[in-house]
């Protein structure tokens, strides 16, 4: 989904797991579905931990407990490990999380998120165990994240962190534009360029 970022301001969810890979994210028999629809894959965002055998919700699991709510999410060390599935980009997206706050991320997935405009934010493993600390105390702890001078802060604290994100992606992200509403957007330049090649 195309959004404009700037300045978030959340609740988070917290998933303090290491190494959750692209399968636990979205299941690899979901590969075979034909449609894009964005729905369908956040519906099915952690199916196998989310769900029973049976179908139902797992009361046990952090999606499924309504004491946490955001468009933040807070994982583990290693988050998007495994296969380069985009589709587990797609899950994150569809779920609502416009964020992803971990330690570490596959280059991959950490890719994949920004070519969906979620932002993978990286933060020191102190920061992530105090930001865990601080849901655990109050689920209704926020956290702003604001791309523009990248810079994340626990708002329960007041701690905060600069992060690191390439400019191009920066620039796409604040302006809601994939790689082809760039090349679009300056087509002129490109026929300038061309041009002047010639």
């Amino acid at each position: 989904m195309k959004q404009k970022f700037d300045i978030i301001t959340s609740t988070c969810v917290p998933l303090p797991l290491e190494n959750v890979d692209t399968d636990q994210i979205i299941p690899a028999r979901f590969l075979k579905a034909t449609t894009r629809e964005e729905k369908f894959f956040g519906d099915n965002l952690f199916r196998d931990w989310r769900y029973q055998a049976d179908g139902t919700p797992n009361p046990d699991f952090v999606l499924n407990d309504p004491t946490y709510s955001g468009c933040i999410l807070v994982a583990g060390k290693n988050f998007g490990s495994g296969s380069s599935r985009e589709h587990a980009a797609w899950a994150i997206a569809g779920y609502g999380f416009r964020v992803v706050i971990s330690s570490f991320f596959a280059d991959i997935h950490k890719n994949n998120e920004l070519n969906n405009f979620v932002l993978p934010v990286v933060v020191s493993e102190g920061f992530l165990a105090e930001l865990f600390a601080s849901i655990q105390r109050d689920p209704k702890t926020q956290v702003e994240v604001d791309l523009p001078n990248q810079t994340v802060t626990n708002k329960a604290t007041g701690s905060s962190e600069h992060f690191e994100i390439n400019g191009y992606k920066k620039h796409c992200l604040m302006n809601g534009l994939d790689d082809i509403d760039f090349l679009v957007q300056n087509q002129d330049k490109t026929i300038q360029w061309e041009q002047k090649r010639k």
